[in-house]
């Protein structure tokens, strides 16, 4: 039976309610019953779970809903609550001597994700917490609510996106004028959002005992078999390898459109004919896909069925919606939902494929046998998502069209390379931000001008005075939201780019691996995940190199 959207519910719960729901827990244990204690403390982490991803959710569609807003702010304060009441459990657990049998009945890998959470939570920052939230919340309320007025148009920042791609040069330039003119409008306001993040974050850091928010960063995104110096080791091999290639696909790039340098609002227009463009809109998006998905492997199809039959998915992009796009999921009935911003341009088939890889992934692991498997952690799960992306190019003539299938591949491959810098640019950005929590807004400004001439240094902002002045990354919503959640986007990258080496000698295995790797969910940590899907790690020497190699020959760069 098909599972529908509108039939998902989740009792509001209180302070008082998820206090007594972790004292039956804890009464199973005082009895000895582990077994009995896990399978309800599994139970009710699904059922705050989907509460949860139904507030926020509800807060992405209308952020200008004062129902949702109100949702959202009490979801906000009670979340501290229930980490408090979770992590209890958690240490109640860790402390039994039998960690074999703790091992056993729960999952080792499970039982050290626990580990790693409970050294990043005490009640002391329990009120950082609910602040760190309602700052995040302020930004995306604000970045929501742009109105912006181009070619007799009312659009959002999400809505510039075909202006930003149109083949007119002219018309490209006013698309940036009008984005970073809303940036340098509310430039003060996003600065001081994000120095009350930084300090806010540093003071939990300090809190906990951590000198800096780097380690306490990295254990919230559950990061158990990596640190800081592999992901420097990573960027420094994106500088080697990438950034040499990027630099000359755009010198080819400006000689074939002739033009006398390559600007930063030329940088979107990819193909000399013009960006290829969906046949059509979200819903015949949507009905295309179908079909694209039965090709590829029953598998997909059949769930993607479901996905589009019970109406899991929110794909138009319109006023006072949150930007970007994102999957979320409601365990208590084993469904993911995928929302996104179709705009018309060649990102609609780029973040429709995305997001259907992450809500395969998690409905090829609702088996998995606890809530902390049914996700892996972000750079894991990035895989899942980004290696879609490249499987489906086969089937892409359904997308744009049997004459504009190739150039959209050239395209997809060209940027997904040209994002590598960007996306350690960001990663770099942040690693000094929280080692200098005390900089000044202009600092940071000027930290980002600084690192952007080293990972992308053919960037010409030409008149476009508050990105040339170190602004851009202030329109990256990771940066503000989930610390350090970026790199995990490039490490993917490179994992991602393998399954496509290996798709294109035989298809129908590297599409069993990938559903093998979707099935296993969160059961391992990125390492091992990596390797079972017989893929080289990103922080191998060679893993990158290779990559873009092939990516390079294919490209004849």
């Amino acid at each position: 039976m098909t599972v529908r959207f509108a039939d998902i519910a989740a009792e509001r719960p209180t302070r008082d309610s998820l206090t007594a729901e972790h004292a039956t827990i804890a009464g199973l244990l005082d009895r000895g019953d582990r077994p009995g204690a896990l399978a309800a403390w599994d139970a009710a982490r699904r059922r705050y779970d989907t509460w949860a991803a139904l507030v926020h959710l509800r807060f992405a569609q209308n952020t200008a809903d004062p129902a949702a807003i109100a949702d959202r702010d009490y979801a906000d304060a009670l979340s501290p609550e229930a980490t408090e009441l979770e992590v209890a459990i958690k240490r109640r657990l860790l402390a039994d001597p039998d960690r074999a049998g703790l091992e056993a009945a729960a999952g080792a890998h499970a039982v050290r994700l626990w580990a790693c959470d409970i050294a990043t939570f005490e009640p002391a920052i329990k009120a950082d917490l609910e602040e760190e939230s309602r700052l995040s919340a302020r930004y995306t309320a604000l970045m929501a609510g742009a109105q912006i007025e181009i070619s007799g148009q009312t659009v959002n920042l999400a809505g510039l996106a075909p202006f930003a791609e149109d083949t007119d040069r002219a018309v490209r330039h006013a698309a940036e004028q009008k984005r970073w003119a809303f940036f340098a409008e509310h430039g003060d306001e996003l600065d001081a959002i994000y120095s009350d993040l930084v300090a806010v974050r540093h003071r939990m850091a300090t809190k906990l005992g951590y000198p800096t928010y780097t380690p306490l960063g990295y254990r919230r995104l559950r990061r158990v078999d990596y640190g800081p110096e592999d992901v420097a080791r990573y960027r420094e091999q994106v500088r080697t390898h990438v950034v040499p290639l990027v630099a000359r696909l755009l010198e080819q790039r400006r000689i074939a459109f002739g033009w006398d340098r390559v600007r930063f609002w030329d940088e979107a227009l990819i193909d000399p004919a013009g960006n290829p463009q969906p046949l059509g809109g979200p819903a015949e998006l949507a009905e295309q896909a179908q079909i694209m998905f039965d090709r590829m492997d029953p598998r997909l199809g059949a769930f993607y069925r479901r996905m589009h039959e019970g109406a899991f998915l929110d794909l138009p992009n319109r006023p006072g919606k949150a930007g970007g796009g994102f999957c979320t999921s409601f365990p208590t009935v084993g469904m993911p939902y995928i929302f996104a911003n179709f705009t018309g341009t060649h990102h609609d088939i780029g973040v429709f494929t995305h997001e259907m890889g992450h809500a395969f992934q998690n409905w090829e692991s609702r088996n998995q046998p606890n809530i902390d498997y049914l996700w892996p952690t972000m750079e894991a799960a990035e895989i899942d998502s980004m290696a879609l992306e490249f499987l489906t190019y086969p089937h892409m003539d359904l997308m744009v069209g049997e004459a504009a299938a190739e150039r959209f591949r050239r395209m997809h491959l060209i940027g997904a390379l040209a994002f590598l810098p960007y996306g350690v640019c960001v990663d770099h950005f942040q690693h000094e931000v929280y080692a200098n929590p005390t900089a000044t807004p202009a600092e940071r400004h000027a930290m980002w001008a600084r690192l952007e001439k080293l990972y992308m240094p053919w960037t010409d902002y030409g008149d476009l005075d508050y990105p040339a002045k170190g602004g851009r990354w202030q329109a990256k919503q990771h940066i503000y939201g989930t610390a350090f959640y970026y790199i995990d986007y490039t490490l993917a990258q490179c994992c991602a780019l393998q399954f496509w080496v290996r798709s294109r000698n035989d298809r129908a295995a590297t599409m069993d691996a990938y559903a093998a790797l979707c099935a296993r969910g969160g059961s391992a940590p990125f390492g091992e995940l990596v390797q079972s899907a017989g893929l080289a790690s990103p922080f191998a020497g060679n893993a990158l190199a290779d990559a873009v190699r092939e990516a390079a020959a294919v490209l004849n760069v």
